[in-house]
Parts: C-alpha cells; sequence; structure tokens
C-alpha cells in the first residue's frame, strides 16, 4: 500500500487537511486509503500528539522509545525534531537508545522509559514500577503513557509493515548527524 494522492482523499476527511493545513504527513496518507478508520483514529491521534495529561517533553520520550524498540526511522525522525521542540537535548534523544539503564537519567526519566519497556516486552506495567511512578504521574498521566506506547506501536506497525519514507520537509529540519544509517546501527 502507498500513501493516497490528496486528490483521490474521500471527502470525510476534510477536516484532516483542514488540521494539517493541506499538507499531511506519509503516514496520513497512508491511512488515507481507509477513510473510516483514518476517520475514527483522528481524535485519538489530536489527544495523543497533544500529550493528554503528559507534558510534551515526556510524550516525545515515550514516542521515542516506543520508536527505538519497532526501529521505526520514520517515527524517531519525526520525533528527533518535536523531542527537540519540546526542549529535550540531542544527548538526551540519542540516550533513549540506550533506554532507562543509560545512567544520565534522573529517576523521574528512567521509570518513564522503563515503562515503555515493560509496556512493550511485557504488555503491562508491574506493581513495582506503577508504584515509583505514582511519586512523578497522575493515574491519568500513567494512563496516557500506555495510550500514547500504543497509538505509536499501531503507527509503527504500519509504517514498518509498508515501507513508509520520511517527509521531505521533516528530513530538512533534522539535527546533522542524525541519518536512518545511525539510527539503524543502534537500534539493530
Amino acid at each position: 500500500m502507498e500513501p493516497l494522492p490528496l486528490k483521490q482523499w474521500d471527502q470525510s476527511l476534510q477536516h484532516v487537511l483542514d488540521d494539517m493545513q493541506g499538507r499531511p504527513l506519509n503516514v496520513h496518507s497512508l491511512m488515507a486509503n481507509h477513510p473510516e478508520f483514518l476517520n475514527a483514529w483522528w481524535d485519538y491521534r489530536n489527544y495523543s500528539v497533544g500529550g493528554g495529561a503528559l507534558e510534551q517533553r515526556d510524550r516525545e520520550l515515550v514516542i521515542l522509545r516506543v520508536a527505538v524498540h519497532l526501529r521505526v526511522w520514520y517515527e524517531w525522525a519525526s520525533h528527533v525534531v518535536r523531542g527537540l521542540a519540546a526542549d529535550l537535548t540531542m544527548d538526551e534523544i540519542d540516550r533513549v537508545l540506550t533506554g532507562p539503564a543509560a545512567t544520565q537519567w534522573c529517576d523521574r526519566d528512567a521509570l518513564l522509559l522503563s515503562a515503555v519497556d515493560q509496556l512493550i516486552q511485557n504488555r503491562s506495567i508491574d506493581d513495582d514500577t506503577q508504584s515509583a511512578l505514582a511519586k512523578y504521574f497522575s493515574a491519568n498521566q500513567i494512563m496516557d503513557v500506555i495510550a500514547v506506547q500504543g497509538l505509536y506501536v499501531t503507527l509503527g506497525c504500519m509504517i514498518n509493515t509498508w515501507g513508509l519514507d520520511l517527509d521531505e520537509h521533516v528530513a530538512e529540519r533534522l539535527p546533522q548527524g542524525v541519518t536512518r544509517e545511525k539510527f539503524e546501527q543502534r537500534v539493530s
């Protein structure tokens, strides 16, 4: 399946085009092949992209860690750019590749990354990690960690299934040295 050209989008998707100011991402154009799905998914996407109850920085850590687990360059590159805009440093973003074991993380960030790792590996967050997370995050925020993780697992599976190319305007904004080759070497 390929991204659907804009002229072939179903009229029911006009709100997506409006939200994206006429410039949807390749992943949205891929999903436009299934208008009912994209319509149903859009509110969930907007909630998650906004971070829900999570701070933007936390949301980006979750998404970047999912991209590592799923080995999804498209999402990694997109969220390097978004992570920088959410006040993550390039050093922190690079550390996400190592995960919670990197010694430079504060307890809060290490716990957040551990929660993502557990969700991917065990499909749940264990009781000890939940208790530790509760020192920093509300129950709603922990639920949003799970929701954002799930949304990006879905996207990652679609992107990996159909080999989606990175959007040109995203590639142009990547910091020098952030390349697909380096990402793939680190996650393989």
